[in-house]
Parts: structure tokens; C-alpha cells; sequence
């Protein structure tokens, strides 16, 4: 691989992965943020709450927009904007005098995060080909799940040891690491069959569709639906939703490009995304939960917990994305969720009489995990991680090679969309229906308990059984069943992401070429 291809990929993999980092590092940092900062409107958990999500928000409601203009006025311009703008707003955040103002910031960051996502991709298909594209989505990959994974763990460590303002500044060196690699590696493309009018009113019905429904489910789930602003906000998603085809279908110069849609592997690629990314959100978040809540692992010990399955995800992404590249992604996405569905599976085995892993720091004596971590959950993260390797970079791959060349940004941002927004979704149903099985679990073993009383759901809650004395072992008794239904749910997604995989894609000897974008003048691809 050249140099100058090698900083292609390192400014690539910085500026996506400051954008995944910073969502889970500053997560960890958010009890320390509530005490700090001083308020003016908002309490401590609605700060809070409103430091991590006007960031999700702003980010998801904004990424189909930011890649649409990406490939609109250059990839690499607004590239290095949405460095500068990431770089700016982090300085504010972590200077920020109190938590309102923190909040604005935050929204500013989601804004600029947003153009680094898809625009990282597009840079990667736009400089890469072949075999060398897919080992480049793959090291892409495995770079972005390492910052995702290890996140809340250099968060943690940066609160403790300096401060929580070091959550949000940790951003700057990697940010000026990574335009200097952009300002001066990348050269230029954008989408040249593009005319002089964007479609502006497009860009807001998406905004409003997708922002919509990431809101509608986030502020729900929160006021556990009892405000009918997540209902509203729901009801606009779905019908900005709804009417979106049919205005790009008439508009004369559309955001989204309905003709994407006729490729077969981009159609089949996001559906297993949505379903894949799915059991993501389940299998992590319930495990978490269950992990911590009911058998009582400390917080650092969860997050230790995760890194044997997540190394497989480092170092085996690349490869996979290579062989990809080379013989195509069918195979790999249809094998990759079979076998998380194992490691899941493995989960569901889980007893909540597990014995907890009581991690902490400053007492080195307590890294030794326990028998039944090796029993329980290492195996698990293994089968687990292995699949993920096989899955994130063919997926990737296949992705990016079923969208004309021109459409590059466009096509990451659609993607990406649908792995945030559409598990968000997914998780609310899958907790409405997980909530009603355990509480149903707690009325037919007490029929003297209103479980539906809301002092009741305020003490007890699912995967929320640690340190509870209330009913004995009945309330860990039903959080273990609601968490092995969340992971035979999370399972079953898996499969039928398999089966979408096997059955939908082709690989490129099956099916023609991706389309070449009509007087696109493409950067010299070198070879390796």
C-alpha cells in the first residue's frame, strides 16, 4: 500500500472514529458532568439525558443530508469541514460553564459528526478498488468497533484520572492528526453528473423523517410513553417516512435517488442491516444490562468483559474485508450472523445466579475474573466476536460497490442511517414486550402484587434485580427470563440476517459490474 494511500486510510479511520468514540466515551462521563455543571433549566438526569442524546439525535437526523453533500461539493471539502467543526465544538464542550450550554454544544458536534461518517467511506471507495478496498473497509471496520467497544473504558479512566472535560478534548490531536492526513494526502472527487440545483426540500422532509423517529423513540422510551411529545414525534417520522418516495419520485433532481434502489445487493444490504443491527442493539444492551443489573458486575468489569470477542473484530476485519474484495461478500455475510447467533445462544445459557466480577481499579487483586465469567461469557464473546469479523467488512464491501461511484457518500449515509435509527426502533418494541413478560412473570408467582402501580415499576424493574431485597430471588428470578427471551430475540434476528444475506446477494461474478458514474474523473487508484 502507498504512503499516500496508507494516510488516505488513517484519515479515514480518525475522523469516523472520533465520531464513534465520542459517543460512548462521554456516556461514562455523564454521572461526574450531572454533579459539576451548573444548571439553569434543566434537572441532573435531564441534563444528562440531554448531553447524550442531542448528540445521537443531531447525528442520525442529519447523516443522509451530510453525505448527499459531501458527494454534491466534494468529499474531501467537506471533510475537512466536518474536522474543523468536530475539532471546534469538542473544545467548546469541554470548556462549556454549565450544563444548557453543554447541550447546545453537543447538537453542534452531532451536526458536524454527521458529514465525518459517511464522508470517511466515500473517501475509501473513491481512492481504493478491489481486494485493497475490502482490506480497507475492513481495517475501517475494525478500527471503528475497537473505539466503540473500549470507549467507555478510556472514558472511564479519563474522568478518574483527570477530568471529565478530557472526554471531549481528547479529540483534538486526533483531529489535527487527521487534517493534516486529509489537507494533505487526499485528493478531491465529488459527484460530477450532479446539476447546479440540490434539493434542499428533500434534505428537510429526510431530516424530519429520520430525526423524527430517532426522537419519538429515544424521548418515549424515557418518559416510558406516557408523554404524547414521543408519539407526535413518531407520527411526523412515519409520515415524512411514508411520503418520501413519492416526493423523490417527482422531484426533478432528487436527494435520494430512487434508482438505488434497483440495485440488488444496496436493496438486500440495508434490510440486513436493519435486521442484523437489531440484534446488535438488543444482545448489547440487555447483556449490559442483565450483566450489571442483576448479577451486580461493576461497570469496569462489564466493559473488560467485551475485549476478548472485540479483538477478533480488530485484527480479523481486515482480512475478511480482503478476501471480500477478492471473491466477493455473499458468503461471509450469510456464515458471519449464523455464527453470532451461536454466541447469543451461548448468552441465553446465562443463570442469574452467575458469580459477579467485582473490578475495581485501584485494587489490582480484583482482575482475576471468576470461574463463571470463563464459563459464561467468554466463550460467548468469542463465538460472537468471530461472526462480527466475518460480517462488519464484507458488509461494508458489498455496500459500497452496489452504489454507482458518484453516489458514494450518499450510499454510506442511507446505510449508516439505518444502523442507528432503525435498532432504536426495534429496541422499543423488543422492551415493551420484554417489560410486559416480566412483569407478568412477577403477578403469577404474587398475585398479591399491583405490579402495574407505578411506586412498584419505579422500584422493580427488568435486568434490575441487584441489591433489590423486595420478593427475594422472584425479581432476579423474572429478569433472568426477560433477559434469555431478549437474547433468543436477538438470535432469531440473527438468522433471518443470514438468510436475507444468503438468499439476496450476489457476488460480482453473478452480477454485473457496479455502475461507473458518467464523467467522473477518479483519483489514480495505485496498486498495492
Amino acid at each position: 500500500m502507498g504512503d499516500r494511500r496508507r494516510w488516505i486510510l488513517v484519515a479515514a479511520v480518525l475522523g469516523s472514529g472520533i465520531v464513534f468514540l465520542d459517543s460512548t466515551v462521554v456516556n461514562v462521563a455523564l454521572p461526574r458532568i450531572g454533579r459539576d455543571l451548573p444548571r439553569l433549566w434543566f434537572g441532573i438526569l435531564e441534563g444528562q439525558s440531554y448531553v447524550y442524546n442531542a448528540y445521537l439525535l443531531t447525528l442520525s437526523a442529519l447523516l443522509i443530508l451530510a453525505g448527499a453533500l459531501s458527494d454534491y461539493f466534494g468529499r474531501k471539502r467537506m471533510f475537512l469541514y466536518g474536522l474543523v467543526g468536530f475539532g471546534v465544538t469538542s473544545v467548546l464542550c469541554g470548556l462549556a460553564p454549565n450544563i444548557e450550554l453543554l447541550v447546545l454544544f453537543r447538537v453542534l458536534q452531532g451536526i458536524a459528526g454527521a458529514v465525518l461518517v459517511p464522508g470517511s467511506l466515500a473517501l475509501l471507495t473513491a481512492n481504493f478498488e478491489g481486494e485493497a478496498q475490502g482490506r480497507a473497509f475492513g481495517l475501517w471496520a475494525g478500527a471503528s468497533g475497537a473505539t466503540t467497544i473500549l470507549g467507555p473504558f478510556v472514558g472511564g479512566l479519563l474522568v478518574d484520572t483527570i477530568s471529565w472535560r478530557a472526554a471531549f478534548l481528547i479529540n483534538v490531536p486526533l483531529i489535527l492528526v487527521a487534517l493534516w492526513a486529509t489537507y494533505v494526502h487526499v485528493p478531491e472527487s465529488r459527484d460530477q453528473t450532479s446539476t447546479a440545483h440540490f434539493d434542499w426540500l428533500g434534505s428537510a422532509i429526510v431530516a424530519l423523517a429520520v430525526g423524527g423517529l430517532a426522537f419519538g423513540t429515544i424521548y418515549g422510551q424515557q418518559r416510558d410513553w406516557r408523554d404524547p411529545l414521543g408519539y407526535i414525534a413518531l407520527a411526523v417520522g412515519v409520515l415524512c417516512t411514508i411520503a418520501l418516495p413519492f416526493y423523490m419520485a417527482r422531484a426533478p433532481h432528487p436527494l435520494i435517488p430512487l434508482s438505488l434502489f434497483r440495485s440488488r445487493n444496496f436493496t438486500v444490504t440495508n434490510i440486513s442491516t436493519l435486521v442484523i443491527y437489531g440484534a446488535l442493539y438488543v444482545t448489547f444492551y440487555y447483556l449490559t444490562l442483565f450483566m450489571q443489573g442483576t448479577i451486580g458486575y461493576t461497570a469496569a468489569a462489564a466493559g473488560l468483559a467485551g475485549i476478548p470477542g472485540t479483538l477478533f473484530l480488530v485484527f480479523l476485519s481486515p482480512r475478511f474485508g480482503a478476501l471480500a474484495g477478492r471473491i466477493g461478500s455473499r458468503l461471509f455475510m450469510a456464515v458471519g450472523p449464523a455464527i453470532m447467533a451461536l454466541g447469543v445462544l451461548w448468552y441465553a445459557r446465562m443463570p442469574g445466579t452467575s458469580t459477579p466480577w467485582h473490578l475495581e481499579p485501584q485494587n489490582p487483586g480484583t482482575f482475576l475474573p471468576p470461574l463463571s465469567y470463563v464459563i459464561d461469557l467468554l466463550p460467548a464473546g468469542i463465538i460472537f466476536g468471530l461472526g462480527l469479523c466475518m460480517l462488519v467488512a464484507p458488509l461494508t464491501t458489498a455496500l459500497m460497490r452496489s452504489v454507482p461511484a458518484h453516489n458514494a457518500g450518499l450510499g454510506s449515509a442511507i446505510n449508516n442511517a439505518i444502523s442507528r435509527v432503525g435498532p432504536q426502533l426495534a429496541g422499543a418494541l423488543i422492551f415493551v414486550f420484554l417489560t410486559a413478560s416480566f412483569y407478568s412473570y412477577v403477578a403469577a408467582r404474587r398475585t398479591d402484587i399491583n405490579v402495574n402501580d407505578p411506586a412498584f415499576r419505579k422500584l422493580v424493574s427488568p435486568l434490575n434485580a441487584s441489591g433489590i431485597p423486595i420478593m427475594g430471588s422472584l425479581v432476579r428470578d423474572a429478569s433472568t427470563a426477560s433477559f434469555h427471551l431478549a437474547m433468543m430475540v436477538g438470535a432469531a434476528l440473527l438468522i433471518a440476517g443470514a438468510i436475507v444475506n444468503a438468499v439476496g446477494i450476489r457476488d460480482p461474478g453473478k452480477a454485473p459490474a457496479r455502475e461507473a458514474a458518467p464523467g467522473r474523473t477518479e483519483p489514480a487508484k495505485e496498486a498495492l
